[in-house]
């Protein structure tokens, strides 16, 4: 079972629409482990959209944008809600940390991936999902150790989803005068440098707790 302690601290669990929506998906057969897994299928619709913005133009790249940047979000909620109900509504399964954190890495993946073939810049796109896969390495590596989880950023899962999303926002009024590609590759460069800062923040906190 996902642990409580363990848990990135997010005011969206406080709120009533949270609660709500728990609460709802507590009372039905759904599981924690089948929201992670629904969280992976927003990830893989949103990284197809933003590749399909970038071989597409006018108002079907906007909207390949918008809905990129939604199912981002969609992504997040359901990371969100996964925890909840199984922590909350009491659900949780023995193999919910695997589920927890497993379609974390893929949704990262598929997404910034996504981006970088959409952009014809596959390198930075695999570069991007890279580090954000090496941020949550680092963090399950201290962990392992017996220290507490370190979710700091600059660059942790909520700060790379809300890049892409603002980005995408951003890229569909750029379409307008045709910057929507150079507004997607500067919010990859962000993610990838700052994802690679997160990593070797973790890894010097990480060190300093060991031989303290």
């Amino acid at each position: 079972m996902v642990n409580e302690n363990d848990r990135r601290p997010l005011a969206s669990r406080d709120t009533g629409w949270a609660n709500k929506l728990t609460q709802i998906l507590a009372k039905t057969s759904i599981t924690p482990n089948q929201i992670s897994i629904a969280s992976m299928g927003a990830a893989l619709i949103a990284g197809a959209l933003f590749y399909l913005a970038g071989q597409t133009s006018g108002a079907l790249r906007i909207a390949a944008l918008l809905g990129g940047g939604l199912f981002c979000q969609l992504r997040l909620i359901c990371n969100l809600l996964d925890g909840m109900v199984a922590v909350e509504a009491g659900k949780g399964s023995p193999d919910g940390p695997f589920w927890n954190e497993m379609p974390d890495r893929v949704s990262d993946i598929l997404i910034l991936v996504g981006i970088g073939y959409g952009l014809d810049m596959p390198t930075l796109g695999w570069a991007a999902a890279t580090f954000a896969v090496l941020t949550a390495y680092v963090r399950e590596l201290g962990h392992a150790t017996g220290l507490a989880v370190d979710f700091c950023g600059p660059m942790a899962k909520p700060q790379r989803m809300a890049t892409v999303t603002f980005a995408a926002v951003l890229a569909s009024i750029a379409t307008l005068w045709g910057y929507s590609a150079l507004v997607m590759q500067i919010a990859l460069w962000i993610i990838a440098v700052g994802a690679a800062a997160t990593a070797l923040r973790r890894s010097s906190r990480m060190v300093k707790q060991l031989n303290a």
